[in-house]
């Protein structure tokens, strides 16, 4: 145990080192937020060497760009092992530019989070199961102000999708955090919680409730196993169920907006207002909040919770592993994958014969 703890410090000193090289987490408004992301993905392949780009590139049109998913397994695309260090502070420096701090932060904790998995499961240093390295980078089309191109980041709980059309960010959706432990039970980082505000703000406005409200809200007295949409390639949910934003009362309105935000805002300020603002034309009174499991906190009380719109779906279960293992996603119900700005774009630019 002591030998494997070793090794973990280790890692930590290691990932340190590597995050430390990469551009410091800028505030809002800077020049490092308004960088164009053409020119940080194209920054980045061209360090890569051909065998590399063969990895990381596919054309736009493949399947490939559709085969996310959250689970530790063997991926498509270039990983974190196989970079430069050079390397790896470009890929994070092109990561930096579609995520606020908060996102930015929250996607770092979670690749470091493998290192203390790592320990609690006891793993042997060898193993290389649980592995900050196994994170992939994967390009769809060349990065290109006028053509349309996309690239993901995702290993194991992060999985993050970005798809462009004529240099513009169409789409930043399907969004997966997780956390696996949701908080870490013990050791030298006991107490962390990359996800806590998703989690406390869910029960605030869960007890918010009046009785009356929560047969409203609670729509199972046990919570699902996993998010129910699960890395399906469109996000598909009966019509929404549970309490509309109209039925709460400003507070609860108040502490609502705040968890919506706490998902949303994970990206820069410009991409976070273009989903409020498909949110709000939707209108919020089309907004519902469902909860399913236990009311309260704690291990072994699964939970879940989701809001749910016409145009946006987000969910969060934290059921597994003793109700200790956090899984959340951002689906875009309109645009998943860019398809709808896409399928605009295509009908405006058809190809003369």
């Amino acid at each position: 145990m002591k030998k494997l703890l070793g090794t973990c410090l280790f890692w930590f000193i290691l990932m340190g080192s590597a995050w430390a090289q990469q551009p410091k987490a800028r505030p809002p408004g800077t020049a490092l937020q308004q960088k164009n992301m053409v020119q940080a993905a194209q920054a980045f392949l061209n360090s890569l060497t051909t065998d590399q780009q063969q990895k990381a590139v596919f054309t736009f049109t493949d399947e490939e760009r559709f085969n996310w998913h959250y689970v530790p397994k063997q991926r498509q695309g270039l990983w974190l092992k196989d970079m430069t260090a050079q390397q790896r502070k470009l890929a994070m420096a092109l990561l930096q530019v579609p995520l606020s701090e908060q996102g930015y932060g929250k996607a770092k904790a979670i690749i470091e989070l493998e290192v203390i998995l790592k320990a609690l499961e006891n793993r042997p240093p060898e193993d290389t199961y649980r592995d900050p390295d196994k994170y992939y980078f994967s390009f769809f089309g060349k990065p290109a102000a006028q053509e349309p191109w996309g690239w993901r980041v995702e290993g194991h709980h992060l999985s993050l999708n970005f798809s462009s059309v004529t240099g513009k960010v169409v789409s930043q959706t399907p969004a997966f955090m997780g956390s696996n432990p949701a908080i870490v039970p013990n050791g030298p980082h006991k107490g962390k919680q990359i996800l806590k505000q998703e989690a406390d703000l869910g029960f605030a406005l869960l007890h918010s409730f009046s009785a009356e409200q929560l047969q409203k809200v609670i729509i199972s007295e046990k919570a699902p196993n996993e998010i129910l949409t699960g890395n399906a390639r469109k996000a598909m949910l009966e019509k929404p169920v549970g309490i509309l934003y109209t039925e709460m009362t400003p507070a609860q309105q108040k502490i609502f907006n705040q968890l919506l935000q706490t998902y949303l805002q994970i990206y820069r300020p410009d991409l976070a207002k273009a989903l409020n603002q498909k949110v709000e034309k939707a209108g919020l009174h089309n907004m519902y909040f469902t909860w399913a499991g236990s009311k309260e906190p704690g291990l072994g009380n699964a939970h879940y919770y989701r809001i749910h719109s016409p145009v946006i779906l987000i969910e969060y279960d934290n059921s597994q592993n003793n109700a200790n293992h956090v899984h959340t996603v951002v689906r875009d119900l309109t645009n998943d994958f860019g398809e709808d700005a896409l399928q605009s774009h295509y009908q405006k630019h058809q190809h003369k014969k």
